[in-house]
């Protein structure tokens, strides 16, 4: 009884499930006067040691502690699992009884890890059988007997009693700390982490994020595909917490986040933060904003202060972003009206000039340089030995060539070159344009 009683006040004090198998494997090894005990979890009729305590660990205790047990090949198992009952098995040469053995299956386990007896007994958590407490003797010992089963019966409700606390205080703390939509941290949890950084001296981090175009999308499509957008920003920074020990990803409302990094330089986290948000883009066009802050080169005295310097420059970043956003709306907008007044002018050019091919590039080549804001052209011909050249210029050079940039297209033999302004369409998109137009003109042409 005393042992029970030291058993029972040891798995009181227990925290999580880990510690619980410690102490029921060693207190059934006590108890019992075992060779080894072990402390098993069984989900979908499979038995996983989660530990072993054995007098003199051995090989045979490491073999034992890698196995996993199916209960379709050990009938005793099935018997555990299927009626809540336990069971004994001896190695006894002087009865061929099975009544008196036990299962057959146990007895030769018995002889290959030399063995003399063994039991097991069910851990029975809310009407479901959670797991088993296993126990074996060597030949120093003598058989397992009734008074052995029933206190390992005792242990096994006892351990039961603590499963099912740690699981409920586990369900518990998670129903507090966890944000239900994404998985990750709260501010509570965010909160905590921070001043727990703060308080080992080392370098702590805060990443502050938000999420653009989240209001469009629930706009636009709906709460839930805005739910799975938030939820796919949780596992960007759970990418991102994988990357760094230590660190803390937490949602602290709407569609704030943030990851709290302790003894990790700012540079390393700017870098993961930055290569993962990129790595990982959001669907519908949303994006990730960040801002990071760190309490290097200064005290920071209050988790607080860094949150708000870390907002600070997430709102900075924020503004740059939407600022390059709309300069890139403008430079399209800009692009798409120059390259269409390019067309009209090089079409019209075109359908004024003569049949021939000199004629009609010759025409484009200055409608086109004067809608790019360009100031000469030049019209080449290849006579087969690779290297064109020129048969038609015209314009006046620019007294500024810093301002003007050359866009070359090929029609074999015919090149165009033309000028436009620096500040004018990406080459590309004039260049496409141009290319369209010379075609045109050459096949025209007779």
């Amino acid at each position: 009884m005393r042992g029970l009683g030291l058993a029972a006040h040891r798995l009181e004090r227990c925290q999580t499930l880990a510690e619980v198998a410690e102490v029921a494997a060693a207190m059934a090894r006590s108890l019992l006067d075992a060779r080894s005990a072990a402390f098993c979890r069984i989900e979908q009729e499979t038995c996983t040691v989660l530990a072993v305590e054995a007098l003199e660990p051995d090989d045979r205790e490491s073999v034992l502690a890698r196995t996993a047990f199916r209960a379709e090949e050990r009938p005793a198992l099935r018997g555990l699992i299927r009626d809540r009952r336990s069971w004994v098995a001896h190695v006894r040469d002087d009865v061929d009884d099975v009544e008196l053995t036990g299962d057959p299956v146990e007895v030769a386990s018995l002889r290959e890890l030399d063995r003399i007896s063994a039991l097991a007994s069910p851990v029975v958590v809310n009407g479901q059988v959670w797991g088993q407490v296993y126990a074996s003797r060597d030949t120093s010992g003598e058989l397992f007997g009734v008074d052995d089963l029933a206190a390992a019966e005792v242990l096994c409700a006892l351990a039961a009693g603590a499963v099912a606390r740690v699981d409920l205080e586990d369900q518990v703390r998670h129903l507090i700390a966890d944000d239900p939509l994404t998985g990750l941290g709260n501010r509570r949890v965010a909160d905590h982490a921070a001043d727990q950084a703060l308080q080992t001296g080392l370098e702590t981090c805060i990443v502050m994020c938000d999420v653009d175009g989240l209001k469009r999308v629930n706009d636009e499509l709906g709460h839930d595909a805005g739910d799975d957008l938030l939820r796919s920003v949780g596992d960007v920074l759970r990418r991102v917490q994988d990357q760094l020990p230590r660190s803390t990803a937490a949602r602290l409302g709407g569609d704030e986040f943030c990851v709290v990094t302790a003894g990790i330089p700012r540079s390393q986290v700017s870098q993961v933060i930055s290569a993962t948000v990129k790595g990982f883009p959001l669907a519908h066009g949303a994006a990730i904003s960040w801002g990071i802050a760190s309490s290097a080169g200064g005290r920071v005295e209050q988790p607080r202060t860094l949150f708000r310097r870390a907002d600070a420059a997430q709102y900075q970043a924020k503004r740059s972003r939407a600022r390059a956003a709309l300069a890139k709306r403008r430079e399209l907008a800009e692009n798409a009206v120059t390259v269409d007044r390019l067309i009209t002018a090089g079409v019209a050019a075109i359908v004024g000039a003569q049949t021939g091919a000199v004629t009609r590039l010759c025409a484009l080549a200055a409608a086109a340089t004067s809608a790019l804001g360009g100031a000469t052209w030049t019209v080449l011909r290849d006579a087969g030995d690779g290297v064109p050249a020129a048969i038609a210029r015209g314009g006046t050079p620019s007294a500024d060539s810093t301002n003007v940039r050359s866009v070359n297209v090929e029609h074999s033999p015919w090149s165009v070159e033309v000028e436009t302004s620096a500040d004018g369409p990406t080459d590309e998109a004039i260049a496409d344009a141009l290319q369209a137009l010379v075609d045109v003109a050459v096949h025209g042409a007779r």
